[in-house]
């Protein structure tokens, strides 16, 4: 299908405006008013007539709701699904086509039952359903345990079998976002991710803040978290205000047999037959959980199974990855799918109730590991495995340059030589697109693929493709992209590609002259300068050249060194000079101009220094005067935190900086599942990046990788707070789970369950590569349950030193976190990471010098060290200069020593 058929809008063209959903009938019966009770730790209204959630709110914090129940009367209408509804599919005997029924499509006053004990409401709900439905349906809310609990009761009413093919509890919670600035949005809205593991599952919900209190859904007798579906057909208006709501499915076969035909789900689809006269219940649990972090300490006070994989649950083929269990039944058996995608093997026993396991990835693609504990509950765990790092960067980079290499002479738009993007579905670049920067070598969406070709170099150059690179940025990024001469010059266009009909060429476009969409730009506004969000991607790729040519022979030879890092300088200026009002705002990839200026800083370039210096303090004085001061384009965002945490921090803001990371822990959980662990939130880019444009949950959207920035750095900086290694490196490795075994990256991976696959537009994905190139490191921990543990790497212990092999594809940097040590190169490999705990000593051993590295160049910074630790230093006698090590290189590996200076 041509790319100008994907009609682009900034909704579903399904959803209704917000002013179009007030003038629906109201059916809920709001004005009947509300049932009120009390539990340990909330307060709870329901609506009388429907017995649906009007409030939950935790007792702690009586005015917060993790309901939406602000809009109640908006969305009081047929068919919006409150808290406490239910959806199944069913049929009579076993065969035959499925019936779907929903307490939420036509709403009538439900028959309330009377209440004892521990019930709280009841009632039968056979008013809210169709006449025909051969079960009897009855609710219950109540406490166990002081806990409040929302059950069902099924009972098949006829005289033969029901199967249930499908049951759907709504998880309805408030992250409808419209209206709200950020300080609303942050004391009044919830971000919620799943854990779907079966009867380890659970739904963790938490404050926009990513303080006190959590929320955790949790399983209430067997009710496993079989599936995650999105409510598609709620007219809740969904777009970059509103993600949608989801239902947390227990059954999921008849939409397995239908709409997910396509699609391999993440759990095997099951049903459940009925037998006449036979009940059946279902529900879930609400459990205050405190912040993000403490969630898995709350999971186990509750007994439910917890996992933790390291490094994740993305796994490269050549790492040696560990699984630890913490239940308080034991494993009674485990199964792999497919059969031996995973090796899987007891290891000691870890401390404290957990129990360890070695875990190797065999077969590339997705994998899933079944646990069947003793006590009967079931638990999965989603793996993803991938090819060893370097493998899948030099894969990534081979694509890029072949494949995605435009290279037409003539092209009108000036866009030859180039990486332009891709649509791997047609196998074909796409060199028209409705929204036109896709096919204007800008914005994220159209910068995305030459800005992951070029940061591909900073982790693994390769001369042939860094020759091309070269052209592209003389010929193509300098004096086109960006502009090379005049009163503007070192601003960036938001595209190369325009839409003209009437002025260009007959043929020039296959888009149809009378399409009139927003997106279609036009050549004035596609050479705007005013877009701040293009700048940090050129300014990465002067910065990428500048090192490679500082640090290596012969990689770089179309310009100097100090050309390259002057125009990355300008680049920065240019944005705020050229682009002010956007540039208030934190920038995806904003660190490259916190590296920038460390360079010119070990140049000795001080005047640009000072200059790039002054400009950013006033941005960052701008951010700390904001209660929350991450704000975009966008209404809410999860992208400009990195670099707004990065320049508080270095500007001393730290309050800022913490009230940042806090926000980034809120929507960037760790969970047992490859797709959710370490996914910063992002879902409406789809529209403005994917081949399947749609509001949707994206699956490691760029801002996994750049999110995990701000998360690892403070881990340098607090080296006992394993939650933010495990965090980072989820988004760090999430970086690469959606490379093809070809290469090809997409803009991210859908997760809606009748797709379940990358989209087929490469969008965006190369800001997400820069997370990864930034981020790309060995990082080495004792944990005081789980011992040493390698992220990046395999580590192993011999004579009291412990050794680290690099497993990155870079090879190019380690922290040692009982060191809080930081060692990095920007030139040359380490084959080898040794570490003595007792005298903190560090060896490295440098691989062998090649053709372009006659030299390793090594800094070394201790954020995590202690005030009264001893600085290190490296041991070995070099040459120093620009604040770090120049190591000679020779035919052999070389090592260096790097110890505590005496105090």
């Amino acid at each position: 299908m041509p790319g100008w058929l994907l009609l682009f809008f900034p909704l579903q063209p399904f959803a209704q405006s917000w002013k179009d959903l007030a003038q629906r009938p109201a059916t809920l019966g709001v004005e009947q008013g509300t049932i009120t009770f009390q539990t340990p730790s909330f307060q709870v209204a329901l609506v009388k007539s429907s017995q649906t959630v009007s409030a939950l709110q935790p007792k702690a914090e009586p005015t917060f709701d993790f309901t939406p129940g602000d809009r109640l009367n908006v969305r009081s209408s047929n068919g919006m699904y409150q808290l406490g509804d239910l959806n199944v599919r069913l049929r009579q005997g076993q065969s035959g086509q499925w019936k779907s029924f929903s307490t939420a499509t036509q709403r009538k006053p439900v028959q309330a039952l009377a209440t004892k004990g521990a019930v709280l409401a009841a009632a039968d709900l056979a008013n809210t359903l169709p006449a025909d439905i051969p079960l009897q349906v009855k609710r219950f809310w109540q406490t166990e345990q002081g806990q409040l609990v929302l059950r069902f009761e099924l009972t098949n009413r006829t005289t033969e079998p029901v199967e249930i093919g499908a049951l759907g509890i709504p998880m309805i919670f408030n992250n409808i976002l419209e209206g709200k600035n950020l300080v609303q949005a942050h004391a009044q809205n919830v971000l919620y991710d799943p854990y779907i593991g079966q009867d380890a599952g659970y739904l963790q919900v938490t404050r926009l803040h990513g303080k006190d209190s959590s929320l955790l859904v949790l399983p209430y007798g067997q009710t496993p978290f079989e599936a995650y579906n999105p409510l598609n057909d709620d007219p809740t208006p969904r777009g970059i205000t509103f993600e949608g709501f989801y239902e947390w499915m227990v059954h999921s076969k008849a939409f397995a047999e239908n709409e997910w035909q396509k699609a391999e789900p993440w759990n095997q689809p099951t049903s459940m037959v009925l037998k006449p006269g036979e009940t059946k219940s279902y529900g879930v649990r609400f459990v205050l959980a405190g912040t993000p972090e403490t969630i898995e300490k709350k999971l186990l006070q509750h007994n439910r199974p917890v996992a933790v994989g390291i490094p994740g649950y993305v796994l490269p083929q050549d790492v040696n990855g560990k699984l630890f269990i913490n239940h308080k039944s034991k494993v009674r058996t485990m199964k792999m799918e497919p059969e031996g995608a995973l090796l899987i093997s007891p290891a000691t026993t870890a401390k404290n109730g957990w129990k360890a396991y070695a875990i190797k990835g065999k077969k590339w693609g997705r994998a899933r590991l079944t646990i069947q504990y003793e006590d009967g509950l079931m638990q999965t765990i989603h793996y993803k495995v991938v090819k060893p790092e370097k493998e899948t960067v030099a894969d990534y980079g081979n694509f890029l340059t072949t494949k995605q290499w435009f290279e037409k002479e003539g092209d009108r738009f000036g866009r030859s030589p180039s990486v332009i993007s891709y649509d791997n579905e047609k196998k074909q670049q796409v060199l028209e697109d409705n929204r036109v920067w896709i096919a204007g070598l800008s914005d994220e969406a159209g910068a995305g693929s030459w800005l992951g070709a070029i940061m591909k170099q900073s982790v693994l150059p390769k001369k042939a493709e860094i020759d091309k690179l070269q052209r592209f940025v003389d010929e193509t990024l300098w004096g086109r992209i960006q502009l090379a001469e005049g009163p503007n010059k070192f601003g960036v266009r938001k595209s190369l590609f325009y839409y003209a009909p009437d002025s260009m060429p007959a043929g020039t476009y296959n888009i149809p002259a009378n399409l009139k969409v927003w997106s279609l730009w036009p050549k004035k506004e596609a050479y705007s300068l005013g877009r701040s969000y293009n700048y940090p991607h050129v300014a990465a790729a002067h910065w990428v050249l500048y090192r490679l040519a500082r640090n290596h022979k012969g990689l770089v030879t179309a310009q100097s060194w100090n050309w390259y890092l002057s125009n990355a300088y300008e680049t920065a200026m240019a944005m705020v000079r050229l682009a002010p009002h956007y540039a208030e705002f934190g920038q995806m990839e904003g660190t490259i101009f916190y590296m920038v200026l460390k360079d010119l800083k070990a140049e000795g370039m001080n005047e640009m220094a000072g200059t790039l210096e002054a400009a950013m303090k006033k941005r960052a004085i701008h951010w700390a005067s904001l209660p929350y001061p991450f704000g975009s384009e966008m209404p809410w965002d999860s992208t400009g935190q990195e670099e707004v945490y990065i320049w508080s921090l270095f500007f001393g803001y730290e309050e800022k900086a913490d009230v940042t990371l806090n926000a980034i822990l809120a929507y960037m959980p760790t969970v047992p599942h490859w797709a959710y662990n370490g996914n910063a939130r992002r879902y409406w880019d789809f529209l403005y990046a994917g081949g399947l444009p749609r509001v949707e949950r994206m699956i490691h959207h760029y801002g996994s990788g750049l999110n995990a920035i701000p998360v690892l750095t403070e881990y340098r900086r607090q080296p006992d707070n394993f939650y933010l290694l495990r965090v980072g490196y989820g988004g760090v490795l999430g970086t690469l789970s959606n490379i093809t075994e070809e290469g090809f990256a997409p803009a991210a991976f859908h997760s809606f369950p009748a797709t379940l696959r990358n989209d087929s537009y490469s969008g965006d994905y190369g800001s997400g590569f820069f997370g990864y190139a930034v981020n790309s490191a060995t990082y080495l921990a004792q944990h005081p349950d789980f011992g040493w543990v390698a992220f990046g790497g395999n580590e192993s212990v011999k004579n009291q030193w412990v050794e680290v092999q690099p497993t990155t594809a870079g090879r190019s940097a380690v922290f040692i976190a009982p060191a809080g040590l930081w060692v990095s190169l920007q030139a040359g490999k380490m084959n080898k990471i040794s570490f003595h705990p007792a005298s903190g000593q560090v060896k490295i051993a440098l691989a062998p010098a090649d053709a372009f590295t006659p030299k390793a160049f090594l800094t070394l910074e201790q954020p995590g060290r202690g005030k009264a630790e001893a600085p290190y230093a490296l041991k070995t006698k070099v040459a120093m200069q620009r604040g770090g090590y120049e190591i000679d290189l020779s035919n052999q590996e070389t090592e260096v020593i790097i110890a505590r200076l005496k105090k």
